[in-house]
């Protein structure tokens, strides 16, 4: 299901893309038949330049996020499915609101799961 929904909202970017280059490519037409130097159309140029590639960054930001949203609900689920509602922290590491740090070894005295020798 994630999959279809990643390809249409990437179809839907890509399309977007296109209109945004289009609309570029009318602008630059537009600016070159009223533009009286070879400078004013060099600058219409570029200008539809830019805004094309700024279009296809905005493409490959959303691919990316759509690929992130795809991620993110597979371990949402997998996270439930398992039963986790929190995450610990990993043992060693530092909390960052109250600034002290989770202990290095297990609070039980020993690791669950394993027996004592």
């Amino acid at each position: 299901m994630h999959s279809v929904k990643e390809k249409v909202s990437n179809a839907a970017s890509a399309a977007k893309a296109h209109v945004e280059s289009y609309k570029a490519n009318v602008q630059e037409k537009a600016e070159k038949a009223t533009a009286r130097t070879h400078e004013e159309k060099e600058i219409a140029h570029q200008t539809r330049k830019a805004k094309e590639a700024e279009a296809n960054m905005n493409l490959h930001d959303e691919k990316a996020q759509h690929a992130a949203e795809k991620m993110h609900g597979k371990h949402h689920l997998l996270g439930h499915a398992v039963g986790q509602h929190h995450q610990q922290p990993p043992l060693g590491t530092v909390n960052p609101v109250t600034g002290t740090a989770a202990p290095t070894y297990p609070l039980g005295g020993h690791l669950h799961g394993h027996k004592h020798h």
